[in-house]
């Protein structure tokens, strides 16, 4: 487990998430069990490390997540570590928070949220948004999509990394309320290459190898204080993954017939 060491700075975004410098070398955005997306238990790192860990298994680009162990001292000597609520604060939570590795040095490698439409032909893996489709859809990602742009330095092409699956599940209720357009990048270019189902195939027979052994294996990890303890409720949510794995075609077909047509190539 990657003790954390510093903080750098405070991330955007409604999780009031943390970079931070760890004693593995590396650098992760923290988010801590106490994070205001966490009134519903703290189950949103479960779905952050269950999100995160499904996308690399069916061979999307995400960032490596670890367990990362943030000490009480260290929230007590840096100020800002806090959760901001209303127009107080509370300290942040010490011990095991959820951890999305930095893609380098944050004092080299630059991240984007959001490119110009004039960029957006430089990233090399822009057909890696069905798959990400295919993920949310099998997940039920309440939220929009999240992506980040970074390139190497000396390269001028970027490569786009799926993050921030929180909201999957339905946030901390886990639960599945279906929707067309849930999970659809809102900026439907990046759908260039979807021509057919068959554009899904790759990731499609990915996730039907998502047994319950798999899921197993990835929940192990998992520090119990995230989900209260509660092994019946988390098993329940493995079960209704499990379900869904034939049905993310139908969804996909969905979202191909409502209003807004985002695979515009689609024959």
């Amino acid at each position: 487990m990657p003790r954390a060491l510093e903080q750098i700075r405070r991330m955007r975004g409604g999780a009031q998430a943390q970079l931070m410098r760890c004693d593995d070398g590396h650098y992760y955005i923290v988010k801590f069990q106490n994070n205001p997306q966490a009134a519903a238990g703290g189950r949103v790192l479960v779905n952050d490390w269950l999100g995160t860990r499904l996308a690399a298994r069916i061979g999307l680009p995400t960032p490596p997540v670890a367990v990362v162990d943030v000490s009480r001292d260290l929230i007590a000597l840096t100020e800002e570590l806090v959760i901001q609520i209303g127009t107080g604060s509370v300290p942040c939570s010490s011990g095991p928070q959820f951890g999305s590795r930095y893609p380098g040095d944050p004092a080299h490698v630059a991240v984007h949220d959001f490119l110009p439409d004039m960029q957006m032909d430089t990233v090399e893996n822009l057909a890696d948004f069905a798959g990400a489709l295919v993920l949310d859809k099998f997940l039920c990602n309440t939220n929009g999509r999240q992506a980040i742009f970074f390139r190497d330095p000396g390269r001028s092409n970027y490569t786009a990394t799926f993050i921030d699956h929180g909201f999957c599940f339905n946030a901390g209720e886990w639960s599945f309320p279906d929707a067309p357009l849930r999970g659809i990048y809102p900026r439907h270019r990046v759908y260039a290459t979807v021509t057919s189902m068959k554009s899904f195939e790759p990731w499609l027979a990915r996730v039907d190898r998502i047994t319950p052994s798999v899921l197993d294996e990835i929940c192990r990890d998992i520090p119990p204080v995230w989900y209260a303890d509660d092994q019946d409720a988390l098993y329940g949510l493995l079960e209704q993954i499990d379900r869904r794995r034939k049905k993310v075609p139908d969804l996909i077909l969905e979202a191909k017939n409502s209003y807004r047509q985002p695979f515009f190539n689609w024959g």
